[in-house]
């Protein structure tokens, strides 16, 4: 199932927070009236793997803009290098030539939650819940790849996990949870189940529902082979009371693992009744990560935002 990294990768989470000569180009603004910025790596630095991955990409595209999955891998890595709003661009290119086309849909909407506007994602994302219907389903492969170099998610999984994320944003929890649902163990593998099963529990336990959040987790084993997901295998293990809070974090980085684990750790803290505690651990996480189009990030930024 994705990530954040499925949802946002490792390759573009590098270049928000990059520091190297680059343009510095408007993105967002952020739920609490932040101006986001990327600072896109430089096109000439032909030592970047990012210029490097999105020349080969362009150049494809060059070749023949007509080609589908020439435009998905265009935008993927135009993403990739932090330029979101170009992406988007490029993934409704690709809807003109393509309308019939799930994938399109799946990576514009990903890109609208980047970029804060969750309601047009969750209209792409649902445009694409129904053209995938009666479709076959299948891993999808990914720009940043583990190191097992093995995909994690499928196509009908993301859509329908990146759905559940635009709804949970929202606090919709009702067709968060629906989403979720629907796209239980469509990857078929123990990263799908457990970054699924750690959203469907959260999403219960805001709604008030303790115990059926609790027998969500019943799938989850600490013996599970994790290739990918391991943060929120860990987030799982802390809701069923099998490792400490501390053991939720692998490093004290600032990353994508860390960004979920840091959201899912003051979540955990706001429905067990402790909101003060658990405000102050999101305005800390907000004000000190660089990685604003991380899914946790957005969370807690939903989250304060909604507190106001």
């Amino acid at each position: 199932m994705t990530k954040f990294l499925s949802m946002l990768t490792l390759l573009s989470v590098f270049t928000i927070t990059a520091s190297v000569a680059g343009e510095k180009s408007y993105q967002a603004t952020s739920l609490l009236g932040e101006k986001l910025y990327s600072i896109l790596p430089d096109p000439d630095d032909k030592d970047n793997k990012l210029v490097q991955d999105l020349n080969a990409a362009k150049a494809k595209y060059d070749a023949d803009p007509m080609n589908a999955d020439n435009i998905i891998w265009y935008g993927r890595r135009t993403a990739y290098t932090g330029n979101f709003r170009k992406a988007i661009t490029i993934f409704s290119e690709g809807i003109e030539k393509h309308p019939e086309d799930a994938r399109f849909y799946r990576h514009r909407g990903h890109r609208y939650i980047t970029i804060r506007e969750f309601d047009h994602a969750i209209a792409d994302f649902e445009k694409a819940v129904r053209l995938m219907e009666g479709t076959e389903n299948f891993m999808e492969p990914d720009g940043a790849p583990n190191k097992y170099n093995i995909p994690v998610s499928s196509h009908k999984g993301n859509i329908w996990y990146h759905l559940g994320l635009a709804y949970y944003l929202k606090q919709d929890w009702e067709n968060a949870l629906r989403a979720y649902r629907n796209g239980y163990n469509t990857g078929n593998n123990a990263d799908n189940l457990v970054s699924t099963s750690h959203w469907k529990y959260m999403i219960l336990r805001r709604m008030g529902k303790e115990k059926e959040a609790l027998a969500e987790l019943a799938p989850i084993r600490a013996d599970m082979k994790i290739l990918e997901n391991d943060y929120y295998h860990r987030l799982c293990l802390f809701y069923k009371g099998e490792i400490l809070e501390a053991e939720m974090f692998a490093d004290k980085k600032d990353s994508i693992q860390n960004s979920g684990a840091s959201y899912g750790q003051a979540n955990w803290y706001l429905y067990n009744g402790k909101k003060k505690k658990a405000v102050k651990m999101m305005e800390d996480f907000v004000s000190t990560s660089k990685i604003w189009g991380a899914f946790g990030y957005i969370a807690a930024e939903a989250d304060l935002a909604s507190f106001k």
